[in-house]
């Protein structure tokens, strides 16, 4: 069974910044995909960033030059370090990984960590 586990999130004001982490465990054969999504109230969740295992970075525009997406594939990690931080950023973020246990690789999710940027 895969775990996604992510932590990191909380309170900030304007212009702050956070750091998320998520970390894959189980039986794990593969991953390609890692990622962030991020859901607020009201809203539909969206990408906010994504890297694949060669390293190909993908940002939504709006948190192009503040978010930076990394990845340690030794330790089945993805981070985000979230500078500039608004408070239209608030929202649950959710960590994504394309992981294959078996033969066909499979979406997996994380449980959501709250960030709230908030004066």
């Amino acid at each position: 069974q895969v775990q996604l586990v992510e932590s990191g999130g909380g309170l900030v004001l304007p212009g702050g910044s956070l750091r998320l982490s998520c970390a894959a465990s189980g039986t794990i054969f593969s991953i390609s995909s890692m990622g962030w999504y991020r859901q607020a109230p009201g809203k539909q969740r969206e990408l906010v960033a994504d890297i694949t295992n060669s390293g190909r970075i993908n940002y939504a525009d709006s948190v192009k030059g503040r978010f930076t997406i990394s990845r340690d594939n030794g330790k089945n990690t993805v981070y985000l370090q979230m500078n500039s931080l608004k408070p239209e950023d608030t929202a649950v973020y959710y960590c994504n990984a394309v992981i294959r246990t078996g033969l066909l690789p499979q979406y997996y999710w994380g449980q959501g960590t709250q960030v709230t940027v908030s004066s």
